[in-house]
């Protein structure tokens, strides 16, 4: 008897069947008010764009509150819930329509909390895209890194919005968090 894979044995495949849902990289309609683009791609190792990850993006509100909407996987275009998700393209490009989130504490920089899931990951890598500031160089987490590790969590401004490019290995990996219990534990 052959089995097939389980979702935990192949993970890639599934996040195009399952979990892309109307609007779900729109956490706000583009082009609205106060609205950006937080983009850029997922890279592999070798430097290689990964076609297939999914990205999940947690923020606050411009104002640094935490929304407690209901609606994240239903949108109904005016409720802004503070998470989105989405999948990379062939070229390992993604892109959200958000707002520009506010700190959530005083002295402390604003940031996107983001989950990746790709091939060959059978648990999502968290990490954040921090918006560059004066309080960038005295907030605690940072200043904890080594200097030339911070700049894989800083997300580079533009035109419309924001770029984070994410190394999921290699030389400029971006830096990745554990949080307890994130880590399996072997019997």
């Amino acid at each position: 008897m052959r089995l097939a894979p389980t979702p935990g044995q192949t993970v890639g495949p599934f996040f195009h069947y399952g979990l892309p849902y109307d609007g779900d990289r729109n956490l706000v309609p583009p082009g609205s008010t106060g609205s950006i683009a937080l983009h850029g791609v997922v890279l592999d190792g070798a430097g290689v764009a990964v076609p297939d990850a999914l990205i999940e993006v947690w923020q606050a509100r411009p104002d640094g509150t935490v929304s407690r909407e209901a609606g994240s996987i239903r949108r109904d275009g005016w409720a802004f819930t503070g998470f989105g998700r989405t999948s990379t393209g062939r070229d390992g490009r993604y892109v959200f329509s958000t707002l520009e989130p506010g700190p959530t504490e005083p002295a402390r920089p604003a940031f996107w909390a983001i989950t990746v899931f790709a091939r060959g990951l059978l648990d999502g890598l968290f990490t954040r895209a921090y918006i560059p500031g004066p309080d960038i160089d005295i907030d605690p987490f940072l200043a904890s890194l080594p200097h030339e590790r911070r700049a894989t969590m800083l997300a580079q401004p533009g035109d419309r919005g924001y770029r984070f490019d994410i190394r999921l290995q290699g030389q400029d990996e971006t830096v990745f968090l554990r949080f307890d219990g994130s880590e399996r534990r072997r019997p």
